[in-house]
């Protein structure tokens, strides 16, 4: 019950500085800026381009719109959350809440889950506002739809309990440094390990697969992918910079949930053994 309560704060918290509003906002602004210039882009096609040729280029559009919205997923998670613990530690209103009966680890739990339906929330508009554009202007429906959003939501969720662990220990400052490098570095190898399995290249390939282990993000992203177009994303001439030539692992979607579930304990963990 205090766990929901502390939920309940975190997102009446988000309300009043106004991050909901102005996520809300900015996110509306993101779609009408895809949707506008969709509608000309396909308005030209379907002047010289038959309708296999829409549909793929269509494809290519949305994928990369969804690109973006992965990137804004990641800094979205680390923004709201960069100062959940570390910043009430700096700033000693921590200290009224630890000499309630409360458990420390309720209140951290409580704010995981208070930013986790931020995230879920922050996913479905803009990703799913994408969706919903490019079917009503070009009748163009990605596979396994809720399966590739949770990709994208869990990539939130690990970067959601990365902050929260490294709060519990970091500066706010170092804490954010923290969470963008090791999304950077996967980010990274994951690029070095399609472009190794498109050349063949085994050492390339395996430095992806280590990234992927210290930082999985970037995997749940191409397992995304291959779920909403599993035939277009396997070709390197169709899908180009979005090809997944490496597909990830069912193991390795099943270590992600482990990773992200794993920090989460770490971080309750360690702010209940933290001297205040």
């Amino acid at each position: 019950m205090t766990t929901l309560l502390f939920a309940e704060l975190t997102i009446r918290e988000a309300q009043r500085r106004k991050i909901l509003w102005v996520g809300l906002l900015m996110g509306l602004g993101f779609l009408a800026v895809f949707a506008v210039g969709f509608h000309y882009i396909f308005a030209e096609m379907e002047m010289h381009a038959n309708l296999e040729e829409r549909l793929t280029i269509s494809g290519v559009l949305l994928t990369a719109g969804l690109y973006a919205v992965n990137l804004l997923i990641t800094l979205m998670a680390v923004l709201i959350s960069v100062t959940a613990v570390s910043g009430e530690i700096d700033s000693h209103t921590i200290e009224a809440l630890v000499t309630k009966p409360l458990r420390r680890w309720e209140m951290v739990l409580g704010k995981w889950l208070g930013f986790a339906v931020l995230i879920v929330l922050y996913t479905l508009l803009l990703a799913g506002g994408l969706m919903v554009v490019v079917y009503l202007r070009s009748g163009l429906v990605f596979a396994n739809i809720p399966a590739g959003l949770a990709m994208m939501a869990l990539q939130g969720f690990i970067i959601l309990s990365l902050t929260l662990l490294g709060g519990t220990r970091l500066s706010t400052l170092a804490n954010g440094v923290l969470a963008f490098m090791l999304f950077g570095i996967a980010f990274l190898g994951g690029w070095i390990e399609q472009i190794g399995a498109l050349f063949e290249n085994v050492t390339a390939v395996n430095i992806g697969i280590i990234t992927s282990l210290l930082m999985p993000t970037q995997a749940l992203w191409n397992r995304a992918l291959t779920l909403f177009q599993p035939q277009f994303t396997t070709s390197a001439y169709l899908a180009g910079p979005f090809a997944v030539i490496s597909q990830p692992s069912d193991l390795m979607i099943g270590y992600a949930f482990v990773y992200a579930a794993g920090l989460l304990l770490l971080a309750l963990v360690s702010f209940t053994r933290r001297d205040l």
